[in-house]
């Protein structure tokens, strides 16, 4: 398990496009460049600590080529920074996660999860994701970070009745601190726009000191502001932007000052397209089906055996060790835990899980039911803070006698589940054929031929929803793109 408490004063923000905001001038200058003070014995104690729970959180590290590839580009930038002159000083993972977040912590720890990494379409893109990353610790922005920071726990995102149920002194407040269980939910998002306008003026510093292209962070930042768009689309969310990322400066203008800031350097540099390229094929993407995968609305273990649907207008995030859930005025997470043939002695162990050692809740009748055939049982308590109040309903299922699985939803007092109903009745079992048609997916680097539309080449895409969009946003294109036969271009096949 996590050990959170030491993540949410050590993680680095990831970086994420966020909430419209005002825009941000462009300087006539580059900003001031300083060489960061080096590593301390204490933050590199710090990372040294956090470095397995991360791997754990993270699903583990990738190895071949695309991580080698990943530790040079990430180590000849880190040292840019002035937090070490040795690029073995700094730890880079290319982790097994989709998520869409690099991050690195204080002591030489940088982070990039695959799916990220799928995303560039260069080496100086990855440079410069990386180098963003390497500023927030270089700048000691997590000594400094806004008394209001939040992290994107099970909680994060919720609607601020909730946040205000959870937050203050009742049995359940320690929630908001440390999640309920684990999944992709560690890190932190409490930095100012200011910090990130300056952990992206660094990595632009960083891009020209190290030979890359320095406009490649703006580049790069317009891929994640078009992926982030898709992925809202793709989940029938209406908001613009989710409300973790509030902090974070506008996308177009973040893409307008990092555009800037590369003009005013008047410096050139690589862009490392074709080898980027070679290193990345064959790169897993999406979800690892030995951790589950997402569908759609589907959450799918061909493991495990148990397939189970959110609601419209939910999303879900994979975890190595749970799926979290949000929708409107509503948060889930999905997990499991040891059964020892009793569900209502299971609901009791993961009740105490959320109190915390030596924590207590309310304890409420374990009701005893069935969904599609599989023995299930649920309980709900009411937590209080204040003049708010907050249902905490944990529903478990026993697929078999050694197996037990659990969703703990938080909602409204008095609501009851609301659209959760659905996704509760939805567990299932999954039969054999239906459990081996669940395949990995990889990233294809393939040379574009004569006649090759970006319609055409989307029907290979490995997706029934949105594969042109898909297509478009993967290498970095426009709807009115035209291709040119040898040029190279990525897919998501099976």
């Amino acid at each position: 398990m996590i050990g959170k408490r030491l993540l949410a004063s050590v993680a680095s923000a990831a970086l994420i496009l966020s909430a419209p905001g005002p825009a941000i001038a462009a300087p006539a200058k580059t900003a001031t460049f300083r060489q960061a003070a080096p590593i301390t014995a204490k933050e590199r104690q710090q990372g040294t600590a956090a470095h397995p729970d991360i791997l754990q959180e993270y699903g583990g590290a990738q190895s071949g080529p695309q991580a080698a590839y990943a530790t040079r580009v990430g180590q000849r930038i880190a040292v840019q920074s002035g937090l070490a002159a040795s690029p073995q000083a700094f730890t880079v993972t290319l982790l097994n996660s989709p998520v869409e977040n690099a991050f690195a912590i204080p002591g030489g720890y940088v982070y990039l999860p695959r799916d990220l990494m799928a995303l560039m379409n260069d080496e100086a893109e990855l440079a410069a994701v990386l180098g963003h990353e390497v500023g927030h610790v270089a700048a000691r922005h997590s000594k400094k970070r806004q008394n209001a920071a939040t992290r994107n726990t099970i909680l994060g995102a919720i609607g601020q009745v909730l946040v205000g149920a959870v937050a203050g002194d009742s049995a359940i407040g320690g929630l908001l601190n440390k999640g309920i269980g684990t999944g992709t939910q560690l890190i932190t998002l409490g930095y100012s726009r200011g910090q990130e306008t300056q952990a992206d003026d660094l990595a632009v510093q960083y891009l020209v000191r190290a030979g890359y292209d320095p406009g490649a962070l703006a580049t790069m930042l317009r891929s994640l502001a078009a992926q982030e768009t898709l992925d809202q689309r793709i989940s029938g969310n209406s908001r613009s932007l989710p409300q973790w990322a509030s902090t974070h400066p506008d996308p177009a203008a973040r893409v307008q000052h990092a555009t800037a800031q590369a003009a005013a350097t008047r410096a050139t540099g690589v862009r490392n397209r074709d080898a980027f390229l070679a290193a990345l094929d064959g790169l897993m993407y999406g979800d690892d089906p030995k951790l589950g995968v997402v569908e759609g609305r589907n959450f799918l273990h061909p493991g495990l055996r148990f397939a189970f649907t959110i609601p419209q207008g939910f999303t879900m995030q994979n975890g190595a060790n749970a799926v979290s859930i949000s929708g409107p005025n509503a948060q889930a997470q999905f997990g499991t835990g040891a059964y020892q043939g009793s569900l209502e002695s299971y609901i009791g162990s993961v009740l105490q899980g959320l109190a915390g050692n030596g924590g207590a809740l309310p304890r409420s009748d374990i009701r005893r039911t069935s969904v599609n055939g599989i023995p299930a049982a649920y309980t709900q308590i009411r937590a209080n803070s204040g003049s708010t109040q907050v249902d905490v309903t944990v529903f478990a299922y026993a697929p078999s006698s050694g197996q037990a699985f659990h969703f703990v939803m938080l909602t409204p007092a008095g609501q009851g589940i609301g659209a959760m109903e659905s996704m509760v009745e939805s567990f299932r079992t999954l039969s054999a054929s239906e459990a081996a048609a669940v395949k990995p997916r990889f990233v294809r680097v393939v040379t574009v031929k004569a006649g090759d539309t970006p319609a055409s080449l989307s029907r290979r895409m490995a997706f029934t929803d949105y594969p042109l969009e898909r297509f478009l946003v993967l290498n970095g294109l426009g709807s009115g793109s035209r291709l040119t036969p040898g040029q190279k271009v990525k897919l998501v096949t099976y």
